[in-house]
């Protein structure tokens, strides 16, 4: 009974694990990923492209006020006809793709990332990239028991679309819904939809930003950040 007590004192005493959270596009992968899937898609699928531009012709005369809905078009003429098993197939095998090609990745984030894992940190990925997209490249990787948080599709009657998009303060949302509250030991982000999680963390990491762009962030969270130059 003794050894019980000192066993369950000891679990007691045992620190909780740091939560660490990265956001992806920009800060571990150069660039954004699903875009370069959607490019990918219509220079495969010419049709998809000439049905994408035809969509965005009606917008033409408010651009640039209705950008979103530009993009939308054209991410609907990728998807469009498409099941759930058909994209996942197509993200899945482009993931791998996006791996095998050169200087893809920060490799200095990887390195950071993995660092993290190591020291007993929980890491998560939070970003607006699509999961069955990126879940495919952190496994290719080597890393499938990362934990990921991301947006996410759902079949609809003319193909794929948005079911969530986990930007913004939809990715603090998300991490509650994962049972993950603020606030947190460290998030690396590189753009204002990072904002909202940048804000809840003790170290805010801003990835490649410009000095106007730290400024702008330092006066938001009303405190210094941490800058890093990844290459």
């Amino acid at each position: 009974m003794r050894a019980e007590r000192e066993a369950d004192a000891g679990a007691e005493a045992a620190p909780a694990s740091r939560v660490v959270l990265f956001d992806f596009d920009g800060v571990v992968l150069r660039g954004d990923a699903f875009a370069a899937f959607v490019r990918a898609r219509l220079e495969r699928r010419r049709w998809r492209k000439w049905l994408g531009l035809g969509l965005c012709v009606p917008l033409l005369p408010t651009l640039p006020f209705t950008r979103r809905w530009a993009v939308k078009a054209l991410i609907f003429a990728v998807l469009c006809g498409l099941r759930e098993d058909g994209y996942r197939r197509l993200a899945r095998d482009f993931g791998i793709e996006l791996v095998r090609q050169p200087r893809r990745f920060h490799r200095p984030a990887l390195t950071r990332l993995r660092q993290h894992l190591s020291d007993g940190d929980r890491v998560i990925v939070v970003t607006g990239c699509e999961e069955t997209l990126v879940r495919s490249i952190f496994d290719e990787l080597g890393l499938r028991d990362l934990t990921i948080l991301a947006s996410r599709l759902r079949s609809g009657r003319l193909g794929m679309r948005v079911q969530l998009h986990n930007v913004g303060v939809r990715k603090i949302e998300s991490l509650k819904g994962a049972g993950v509250e603020p606030p947190w030991a460290v998030a690396y982000g590189d753009s204002a939809y990072d904002l909202p999680m940048l804000r809840e963390a003790a170290e805010a990491v801003l990835v490649n930003a410009s000095p106007k762009w730290c400024k702008r962030v330092e006066r938001e969270l009303g405190r210094s950040v941490t800058r890093v130059h990844w290459h």
